[in-house]
């Protein structure tokens, strides 16, 4: 039986595969496949967004090589800084002992 761990790295590689390949390479996020995903998984991060831009700003800035494309290594690290950003919130709002 798979542990709390292996299930969520199960559940992102499963995420990643849903989007990407939808328009060309499976090993990748095109520009519309990485719009896709942030407007269905992440709804309430763009949804909140007053800039339309900020995804194609986002997606340029993961975009390490410059292809265009977002390879698994490029989405974990939006994961990543995100799952950064909720753990720094989470510290912040926690109370000192």
């Amino acid at each position: 039986m798979p542990t709390e761990t292996e299930r969520c790295i199960e559940s992102l590689l499963a995420v990643f595969q849903r989007y990407a390949g939808r328009e060309g390479n499976s090993c990748t996020l095109s520009k519309r496949e990485f719009r896709a995903f942030m407007d269905t998984e992440l709804a309430a991060f763009t949804k909140n967004q007053k800039d339309p831009g900020v995804v194609d700003r986002m997606m340029k800035k993961l975009d390490m090589n410059s292809d265009g494309q977002l390879d698994f290594q490029e989405f974990l690290n939006l994961i990543g800084g995100i799952a950064v950003a909720c753990h720094d919130s989470l510290i912040l709002k926690s109370p000192n002992p």
